[in-house]
């Protein structure tokens, strides 16, 4: 037996690994026979935490430790080797210096509807998409090109099915075959392609699969990108039965192979409430929190938004499904009831129609979920100070029309695919400055008009069919600016006073946002070009951009 250790330096947020190599192998088992261990404490004593490794080839001979430093400095560990009577301790050091990894979303302590990236501090703006059977391809190529796609229109967090499978695709153009597989596979099976009856051995896990796994998520970690790992799926037709020592086993080996991946976050379940229940997801969303040492953010999905487990330590963020649209209301009393909780968490609506999908118990028609009617619903999402994951259209097709697509269902898209990018230009609007300050306060505006502020600094007003808007300031002056959420263009700036500014009207019956920012300093002139803005304002109405 040979214990390795992977390097003897690495970043803060990235993992050391300790392989363990059994030349002989004796177990007929090595997936529930062995048991490998890892403790890790810094030098000064101010980290220590317990891991557990797994089994890295099916017949025994590679098990894996792995360990992700949060804090620069010296680190010591042990890793231990069990297998019947046979116990086998090795112990080593290593050095974790910053490099500035973003490293592990987290709720932000002073802001706690809000998310903070723990490596830089730094403020995570959630725009996320699905993915459902991303995993699904068999060219890793297509999985590179697509996430690099969705990093190239502001995406950073994706839902992606650990396991999952299907033979309906709910009206959209998806075939299987060419390469795409609508059946993931995470335990060995007797018959793998079998969507009903794969005849799973739930005691023996596919390594292939896990492997291709870790590369997707290490290639999203390298763009940033926050894969929302969900563990099950309520349209699977199978499922290892609840409470089982197959279940715990699953959970375990997914938190000891990729918990030590900084870029993701756990889902129990799709659609959970569906094959599980409350009790269910309490008792396994806790011992899921104890058992990841990092405690990455977790949650569950449930079709039936009373099934949110919100006043639960190891609950980080709401995971709504909320189709019907106007969203903005609905969002805002979702802040009211987490309040009263006496534990707040940022709320996130994962599932409010994707694009142009229309399934017959939708509460709603064309062109509701059309790219803009969705760009405009994330829009009142983040005008309730929330967040949202969204859908791409699944009509470019996969195995049939033009072979191009398949967006929400297994992430691949092309050029013809605009709708995030509009999402983009909220994405650069809302980090232009420090949005989570701010909260609802929809009373300071009148006409139905929604505002975000931090009172006396910052004022954001989101008019979503044009129109003029009067807005109540506390006394002082401000920059104000147009943003067209449509373009990404800003105006040029004019200064206002409080304590109220009434706004030229858009009449073009677009949707329009409006960001103001205390005046560094007093004047008692505009620049020039900002005064001209003003007049063509006000002769003109708003300025087109």
């Amino acid at each position: 037996m040979v214990f390795s250790q992977s390097v003897d330096s690495i970043e803060v947020y990235d993992f050391l690994e300790v392989q363990i190599t059994v030349a002989s192998p004796t177990t007929k088992s090595p997936f529930t026979e062995v048991f490998v261990t890892g403790k890790i404490e810094k030098n000064d004593h101010t980290e220590k935490f317990a891991v557990e490794g797994f089994c890295d080839s099916p017949d025994g001979t590679i098990f894996r430790v792995r360990f992700m430093p949060i804090e620069a400095g010296e680190y010591g560990y042990t890793v231990t080797y069990w297998q019947d009577n046979l116990q086998r301790v090795y112990s080593g050091k290593f050095k974790a210096v910053n490099g500035m990894r973003r490293g592990m979303i987290d709720v932000d302590s002073e802001y706690p509807w809000h998310f903070i990236w723990k490596g830089t501090g730094e403020h995570y703006f959630l725009n996320g998409t699905t993915a459902f059977l991303l995993m699904g391809w068999d060219d890793e190529k297509i999985i590179r090109e697509s996430l690099n796609r969705l990093h190239s229109l502001s995406i950073n967090r994706v839902r992606v099915l650990l396991d999952g499978r299907t033979d309906h695709f709910w009206t959209e153009p998806i075939k299987p075959g060419r390469g795409f597989r609508a059946y993931l596979n995470p335990w060995v099976a007797k018959q793998p392609d079998d969507i009903a009856q794969p005849e799973f051995d739930y005691a023996r896990f596919n390594v292939d699969y896990w492997q291709k796994f870790e590369r997707m998520l290490k290639f999203a970690r390298e763009k940033d990108i926050i894969i929302s790992i969900i563990l099950a799926w309520n349209d699977t037709p199978i499922h290892s039965v609840a409470g089982s020592e197959d279940e715990r086993r699953y959970i375990r080996n997914a938190v000891a192979r990729l918990g030590a991946y900084s870029n993701l976050s756990w889902d129990l379940g799709d659609d959970l409430d569906g094959f599980r229940s409350d009790a269910w997801t309490h008792e396994v969303g806790t011992a899921l929190y104890e058992l990841d040492p990092y405690h990455h953010l977790a949650t569950s999905h449930p079709a039936d938004n009373r099934h949110q487990d919100r006043s639960s330590p190891w609950f980080g963020m709401t995971s709504f499904q909320q189709w019907e649209r106007p969203i903005h209301g609905w969002m805002l009393e979702q802040r009211v009831k987490q309040t009263a909780t006496g534990r707040i968490i940022p709320q996130v609506n994962e599932e409010y129609g994707y694009e142009d999908h229309y399934p017959a118990w939708a509460p709603y028609r064309a062109p509701a979920a059309s790219p803009e009617s969705n760009r405009r619903a994330a829009w009142e999402i983040a005008m309730a100070g929330a967040y949202q994951t969204t859908g791409e259209t699944a009509k470019r097709g996969t195995g049939m029309g033009s072979d191009t697509g398949g967006g929400w269902v297994n992430g691949r898209g092309d050029d013809t695919m605009k709708m995030l990018n509009g999402y983009a230009h909220m994405v650069t609007f809302f980090t232009g400055f420090d949005w989570w300050k701010t909260d609802p306060h929809d009373e300071l505006v009148n006409h139905g008009a929604y505002c975000l502020a931090e009172p006396g600094h910052q004022y954001v007003i989101y008019l979503s069919h044009g129109g003029d808007v009067t807005v109540r300031l506390n006394p002082g002056q401000y920059e104000v600016k147009w943003f067209n959420p449509r373009s990404g263009e800003y105006s040029g700036a004019q200064v206002v006073s409080g304590p109220a500014w009434t706004s030229a009207s858009a009449d073009d019956g677009e949707d329009w946002a409006i960001l103001i920012k205390r005046y560094p300093k007093q004047v008692k002139s505009y620049p020039k070009e900002t005064t001209e803005r003003m007049n063509a304002v006000s002769k003109g109405g708003l300025i087109s951009l």
